[in-house]
């Protein structure tokens, strides 16, 4: 099997599009919730940039009780105790944002 590229919440795409326990790395580098639009700017035949631009993107992360709650309590009930006493301590401070 070759490299793959998926869009979407990681979490579901490991649930729903990987086998379990065969991924070695995965690698995110995205701005994490600037709340904000990016768009790809075009260049004119010149190289020049053109006022021409489409949305890229929506950087903006909500909590959703479908995804993040459901892995929250999968984490409550796996032998990682440490790693769900810290993610409750941050809900609990940081709220669900």
């Amino acid at each position: 099997m070759g490299n793959h590229l998926y869009y979407g919440d990681n979490l579901t795409v490991l649930r729903e599009s990987i086998a379990t326990e065969s991924v070695d790395l995965i690698y995110l580098d995205p701005p994490f919730n600037s709340n904000a639009t990016y768009s790809h700017l075009f260049k004119d035949e010149s190289g020049q940039v053109s006022g021409a631009q489409i949305a890229a993107f929506d950087d903006t992360w909500h909590w959703d009780d479908m995804v993040s709650g459901k892995a929250l309590i999968e984490l409550r009930d796996s032998p990682y105790q440490d790693a769900a006493k810290m993610l409750d301590a941050m809900v609990g401070f940081l709220g669900k944002s």
